[in-house]
């Protein structure tokens, strides 16, 4: 718990706001946008969306709901956490984030991850080096982003490609790698600009990670307080707990296929509740929070603005 007590959580700590980009969240029609634009009326330093790419049923294609965003507000940086990277060629994702980074004036934001093995099975991504291959993208896509010719020629791809120029005034749009597996935390500090936990990992994961991860840093030659900490936090906010937890289990127990999911790693109860977890993150080295509610998308957005002191 930091000393200031009348330092608001927002004055230790930027945040995200998940946008609504599952199927069954992107109704009734223009959701999407209202929460972006609020998001950024809020405060909000961030809006971000995640890749599903387990079938049509589930998530809409994040690239397309940025750019939807990106054309609703003027601030707000537009993040997907994570897109599953093997499931991609290293040009296309390129491609798509120098799009939204142009349309949007600077302002996007890749995290990549590994993905597991039904992610490879649908895709039909060779298990063999997976990893290697993983790393092999992320140097791709980051020569591609920086612009100029770029060859492909490793050992997963071949060719040569004249990329275009990044966005003033970010440059370079910054990828972060997410993960909870502590070769992720140590791939993020030699590979990437930032790191972000998986919302299905828990508090303690998270917090366990953190001096691992500032470890690894500064084994490569890296500021540690220069490098954005990040968690995607599942949150459901309500004066009656069970209902809060009721809201987290409907969306977390489908979604991962695990009843228990929400009382793992999803933060539910009232405000007092939720900000002392908040603070809890930021007490453990979070620099960044991604606020991703279970339910009641606009109503959350205002909420959760009021907890951490945004509003």
């Amino acid at each position: 718990m930091w000393d200031d007590p009348g330092m608001a959580l927002a004055d230790r700590v930027s945040f995200g706001l998940s946008l609504p980009h599952r199927m069954a969240e992107a109704e009734p029609a223009g959701i999407v946008g209202r929460v972006a634009r609020r998001a950024e009326a809020l405060g909000f330093d961030d809006v971000w969306v995640s890749d599903g790419g387990l079938g049509l049923s589930g998530t809409l294609e994040p690239f397309a709901v940025l750019n939807h965003a990106a054309a609703l507000t003027t601030r707000v940086r537009l993040g997907v956490a994570v897109l599953v990277l093997p499931t991609h060629h290293p040009v296309r994702v390129a491609h798509a984030v120098t799009s939204l980074d142009r349309l949007s004036g600077g302002r996007a934001v890749l995290g990549v991850g590994l993905g597991g093995r039904r992610h490879d099975d649908v895709y039909q991504v060779p298990p063999e080096r997976r990893v290697t291959r993983f790393s092999e993208q992320i140097r791709l896509v980051r020569a591609l982003l920086a612009g100029g010719r770029v060859s492909l020629d490793s050992d997963f791809y071949s060719g040569v490609v004249d990329a275009a120029a990044p966005t003033a005034p970010q440059a370079v749009p910054p990828l972060w790698i997410g993960g909870t597996h502590p070769d992720a935390v140590r791939r993020a500090a030699r590979l990437a600009d930032g790191w972000i936990g998986a919302g299905s990992s828990s508090s303690a994961t998270f917090t366990a990670l953190v001096p691992r991860l500032r470890d690894a840093l500064e084994e490569c030659g890296k500021d540690p307080a220069a490098f954005p900490i990040s968690k995607r936090v599942y949150v459901s906010v309500s004066d009656d707990r069970r209902s809060a937890r009721a809201e987290a289990d409907s969306l977390l127990g489908p979604t991962y296929g695990d009843p228990q999911m929400a009382e793992r790693v999803a933060v539910c109860g009232t405000s007092d509740d939720v900000a002392e977890h908040l603070e809890s993150l930021a007490d453990a080295g979070a620099t960044h929070l991604l606020l991703h509610p279970t339910a009641r998308l606009e109503e959350h957005a205002d909420t959760l603005a009021r907890i951490v002191g945004l509003a």
